[in-house]
């Protein structure tokens, strides 16, 4: 069965599922050998197996598919935790107030272009009620095989969600973000997600210092070429 015919069978059987449609025995629509197969090696046809991606619920509510944004290149990769809803709306990156300041902690701290990094995030795909770790773990292969194929120096990972699923951590977050971790032989740096500080301004002062940090890790990268 080849990968495309697989992919519309699942799509098929979910909307039977989700027109109240019971099975004799249990389906598991998630077993190692769906999410396990070959993922393609190149970014422009992750993007579209993505794009026509339909294993969880998110499909039936999104109204784009954002997979990523940027240098391919790059040595930083940002993620976040999902879509927000003016990106979701508009099918772009840095869309609304939150895109908005993540594109300003960027250029105006990190004083580079917002393209010269590359920015993701865990799910391609909007939620309506709240991200919940299901969802994540059926999009994971996509983000593992997007840092694969970036090969980043660096990890900046937004918001406390997106560093609890990377490193399976329940530290406080306000104790860790700032500081050298290590996600899958990668160093990683957390701060907090645009949306937070949108909420809790008082917390951009922490967060300017935590970029400044990310620029100073930046510039050694450079200098160690």
């Amino acid at each position: 069965m080849t990968k495309t015919v697989k992919n519309q069978l699942l799509r098929n059987l979910y909307n039977l599922k989700s027109f109240g449609y019971e099975y004799h025995e249990t389906l598991d629509f998630f077993s190692s050998e769906v999410k396990n197969f070959k993922l393609p090696n190149n970014l422009d046809a992750l993007k579209n197996s993505v794009e026509h991606c339909y294993l969880c619920e998110l499909c039936k509510s999104r109204k784009n598919v954002l997979f990523g944004y940027g240098n391919p290149n790059s040595d930083i990769m940002f993620i976040s935790d999902e879509p927000s809803n003016s990106e979701d709306e508009i099918g772009a990156f840095y869309s609304g107030k939150s895109g908005e300041l993540l594109a300003k902690m960027i250029e105006n701290v990190l004083n580079i272009h917002k393209e010269e990094v590359y920015l993701t995030t865990l799910v391609k795909c909007k939620s309506l009620n709240g991200l919940n770790n299901s969802n994540i773990d059926t999009c994971n292969d996509y983000l593992l095989k997007q840092i694969e194929l970036i090969n980043p120096k660096l990890i900046v990972a937004l918001g406390e969600k997106t560093y609890s699923y990377l490193l399976k951590n329940s530290m406080n977050f306000a104790q860790i973000r700032g500081k050298d971790l290590v996600y899958n032989g990668v160093t990683l740096i957390a701060t907090f997600s645009p949306s937070f500080l949108l909420r809790n301004p008082s917390s951009k002062k922490d967060a300017y210092y935590d970029m400044l940090k990310i620029k100073n890790y930046m510039e050694s990268l450079v200098w160690s070429k």
